[in-house]
């Protein structure tokens, strides 16, 4: 008779980290169909107490947690972790382990940020703590690329933040961002601290991208809506992880232990994958331009935040308070084009976000982003992309 292995997961989906990682468990399973009963919480967390007198054949587990790593270490059942990778190998624990490469994230932001011209870069971190080693790990990886790069940089890692601390800790946030030297390229650990950086960055007209462009990790969908200017990320290859601990505990099930190899040759046949960042996910917090001119600096900042709302090249006029001819020869030389066209522009880059990561419907889409009219900005799509609103979204769908 076929058995079915009953398995469970130990994580908690407050994260968008063990979310996706679940979604790739997930796709194992409708992959293979294997005969597996999850146990997991109905309320999608985690309970320790409860899952020592759990029954079963085999734990996924979060081994970032550190209570979780120490529970599954005292059970007789196979288990595989999920985490992250280390740059000591001794911290690796002593069983199966799939790791997200924090070294290759930190990278891919590093190498992103320093190809649109950046020298100066900082790191907004978490304080040190047990649950808190990838983060320390990432750290670590931003000061490695610093020295092999040559450049300088600051590293801040603030508080953990709560309701009664949030004042004081965005305050301590807003001092160090006002201390670095401009244009910078800030990396947050975590697409949750990119957001403390934007918000600070508004409350201190600190213009995001022209003079602090920054990177997340995680891309995070929930923290894209929580924002104003659309956030980068460098997304983790989360799924890819979850998929690769389920095929690894299937094998582990499947395939009968050798129980005449000495334990420290066992421990030294324990697969382990480290899987890389899966892309730049590249929006308007990091669309930095090396521009020398203040004044279009200011001016494409103002375009940026006010594109959508209809303006036209006057308006640019009147918060600058320039001339016309003044402004447009600034242009033509930073620019290579005029202010209207950078409004035009502008507008057609958000349609086009709006379309390809968002499900808002197309007829109220002009109105989001400045046109007239659904039909005045299909004549733009036309004209500029050579395909409708409609087509543009199909093919970014299908990709």
């Amino acid at each position: 008779m076929k058995k079915n292995y009953r398995i469970a997961l130990l994580f908690n989906a407050n994260k968008a980290y063990d979310r996706q990682v679940i979604k790739g468990v997930g796709e194992y399973l409708q992959a293979t169909q294997c005969d597996w009963d999850i146990f997991f919480e109905e309320n999608f967390c985690t309970n320790l107490a409860k899952i020592k007198d759990w029954v079963g054949d085999g734990i996924i587990a979060d081994l970032d947690d550190p209570d979780i790593k120490s529970l599954v270490s005292t059970l007789n059942i196979p288990v595989v972790g999920v985490g992250g990778s280390y740059e000591n190998e001794k911290d690796y624990p002593n069983m199966p382990y799939i790791g997200t490469d924090n070294k290759n994230l930190v990278e891919t932001a590093f190498l992103h940020l320093m190809d649109k011209g950046l020298e100066h870069f900082a790191f907004y971190s978490l304080p040190d703590g047990p649950t808190n080693r990838w983060a320390a790990e990432r750290e670590k990886a931003f000061k490695s690329m610093l020295t092999r790069e040559n450049y300088s940089g600051s590293v801040y890692r603030g508080n953990i933040t709560t309701a009664e601390s949030w004042q004081y800790d965005m305050n301590r946030l807003a001092d160090w961002l006002q201390r670095l030297p401009t244009p910078v390229g800030i990396i947050a650990v975590t697409d949750a601290r990119a957001r403390h950086l934007l918000q600070v960055c508004e409350h201190l007209e600190l213009m995001v991208p022209d003079k602090i462009a920054i990177i997340g990790i995680d891309n995070e969908e929930l923290t894209r809506y929580l924002t104003r200017v659309s956030l980068s990320s460098v997304g983790q290859g989360c799924k890819a992880m979850g998929y690769a601990a389920a095929k690894m505990l299937h094998q582990k099930l499947v395939t009968p232990v050798d129980d005449t190899l000495s334990v420290d040759h066992q421990l030294a046949q324990l697969p382990r994958i480290i899987i890389p960042a899966s892309k730049v996910f590249e929006r308007q917090s990091s669309d930095f331009q090396a521009i020398n001119d203040p004044l279009v600096i200011r001016a494409m900042h103002y375009i940026r935040n006010n594109a959508y709302n209809g303006i036209k090249v006057d308006q640019v006029l009147d918060h600058l308070r320039i001339s016309r001819s003044n402004l447009e020869s600034r242009f033509k030389d930073e620019r290579g084009h005029s202010v209207h066209q950078e409004i035009h522009n502008a507008k057609l880059k958000r349609a086009c976000q709006l379309l390809n990561s968002t499900t808002i419907a197309i007829a109220e889409i002009p109105d989001l982003c400045g046109y007239p009219s659904l039909q005045y900005m299909y004549t733009v799509f036309k004209k500029d992309i050579e395909m409708t609103p409609k087509e543009y979204r199909m093919i970014n769908l299908l990709e």
